[in-house]
């Protein structure tokens, strides 16, 4: 078996899902699940369809919560640690496609703190201004500004200071060693941080979805070893994968690796250039080859993406797997498919930003005026 990293902090190699659901002890979405889900949600289903996202925690005790009429509220975030790209956008946008689908409140965690105490190389003013850009960013995805809560964890752990401090007193030390890998080199500052990310699952006294690419699962770990001892239910989640980088099917992409990731701001014409020249190609050596064997869809960057995200389209999908699978379809041509796609989706997002006001998420909206009242000092 090939060897992988999967934490919160790094993910390289060619990661097994299958393998991973095992060591996480999570459970995959199977096909009951998955009806059950696709019964309620419509923009977004394909991700499910798809299988992107495949694995879950307690996703059908959220269901049963739902048909009994209790709800549930939906916790996801974001580690302000440079500039946004596709891969990080991905999650959110099917966190919007829940709350659409079932009207649930949503918490975003800025995890400000985090990576400033993890991105060494970074100042607090980058770290700063990067909080900024990304909540923006985020912002103008079209959550519901009344049912939506944005927070740096900088900011707002003045009204949570008291739960924290509860939630920290319940993990010990020997535990966060054992689940993040913490060492003598550790500094201080990264062994309260798991505290303040479980935090927002107990916002809410009803049950917590948490939707996130697997590499998060540690915290949600900790949390349903400690909820009900303090009162709360065990969060429950649902795991995406990773986006691959451009540079093939491995790992995840990386904002510290420009060449590997397209940026929310990247414009046509550099999108254009790094699909053409990093994306992993399936194509044969030579067109000849490639007429006579076909491409490879399963290896191909650029079908990858379309399929994980920027192609909703089953039957489009389809036909540009067949053209290219038969070799009618050249590895240039499929490049071009894909920047066209994604292009058009960042031209219309970033039209979004430069007209979403994040004060309505973050400080005037209905949700965000409640929690800035709330200090939960019970």
């Amino acid at each position: 078996m090939g060897e992988y990293t999967v934490t919160p902090w790094e993910v390289s190699g060619a990661v097994d899902y299958e393998r991973l659901i095992k060591e996480f002890g999570t459970s995959r979405i199977d096909e009951k699940l998955r009806s059950r889900l696709l019964a309620k949600i419509k923009d977004g289903a394909y991700m499910l369809r798809r299988g992107f996202f495949f694995s879950h925690r307690d996703l059908d005790l959220v269901l049963d919560d739902c048909s009994k009429g209790k709800g549930f509220f939906l916790y996801t975030g974001r580690g302000p640690s440079g500039p946004m790209h596709i891969g990080h956008i991905i999650p959110m946008v099917f966190t919007r496609h829940l709350q659409q689908a079932f009207g649930a409140n949503v918490y975003i965690q800025i995890t400000d703190d985090e990576k400033f105490l993890y991105k060494r190389e970074r100042t607090w003013k980058e770290i700063d201004a990067y909080s900024e850009d990304n909540i923006r960013h985020i912002a103008a995805l079209g959550f519901d500004p009344d049912k939506t809560f944005i927070f740096r964890n900088s900011e707002y752990v003045r009204n949570v200071y008291p739960l924290l401090l509860k939630t920290a007193r319940k993990i010990t030390y020997s535990t966060a060693k054992a689940v993040f890998g913490f060492t003598n080199e550790t500094n201080i500052g990264m062994l309260m941080f798991p505290a303040y990310q479980i935090v927002p699952t107990f916002f809410e006294k009803k049950r917590c979805l948490i939707p996130a690419a697997i590499d998060q699962d540690n915290y949600w770990r900790i949390q349903r070893d400690i909820a009900e001892g303090m009162g709360y239910q065990k969060a429950a989640a649902i795991h995406s994968q990773f986006l691959p980088p451009l540079a093939g099917v491995c790992g995840k992409m990386s904002s510290s690796k420009e060449e590997t990731a397209v940026f929310l701001t990247d414009d046509e014409k550099t999108v254009k250039n790094k699909i053409n020249k990093y994306a992993f190609s399936g194509g044969r050596t030579t067109i000849e080859e490639h007429r006579r064997l076909g491409g490879n869809t399963k290896v191909d960057v650029a079908f990858q993406w379309m399929s994980l995200f920027f192609e909703p389209d089953d039957a489009e999908l389809e036909r540009i797997r067949k053209e290219y699978e038969s070799g009618r379809m050249l590895s240039g041509e499929m490049k071009q498919e894909a920047i066209r796609r994604i292009n058009e989706f960042l031209a219309k997002h970033n039209d979004a930003v430069q007209k979403v006001s994040i004060e309505k998420y973050t400080h005037t909206g209905r949700l965000a005026r409640k929690m800035w009242e709330t200090t939960y000092l019970e």
